[in-house]
């Protein structure tokens, strides 16, 4: 296993929005079971690169990345393994947030 790398620009959409998938193709529900969840079942470590698309709202992020943690992934296994790149500060801090938030209603911590 090897570390993976996701260009969401470049491997998904230059305009990622919506949270599930009946908000259109672009969201964050397809990003999460399309890209990321097989990355990571397939891969040691997973970094994904936000840089380059127009933007990123709560809901596409919190779908995604806190996603991962309805999907099972706890959040010490999330902070070994995924890497959020990106040059707005912001958009590493609402990932780490988002996962943080959703592992505290799921298992407490």
């Amino acid at each position: 296993m090897q570390n993976h790398m996701i260009s969401v620009l470049n491997n998904f959409s230059s305009n990622p929005s919506g949270r599930y998938y009946t908000d259109g193709p672009n969201s964050g529900e397809r990003f999460r079971n399309e890209l990321l969840l097989p990355a990571l079942k397939g891969n040691t470590e997973v970094t994904v690169d936000l840089d380059g698309a127009l933007g990123y709202g709560s809901s596409f992020l919190e779908e995604a990345f806190g996603g991962l943690v309805r999907a099972g992934y706890k959040l010490a296994e999330l902070k070994g393994r995924l890497h959020v790149h990106s040059k707005i500060a912001t958009y590493r801090n609402r990932v780490w947030r988002y996962i943080e938030e959703e592992s505290i209603r799921r298992y407490g911590a």
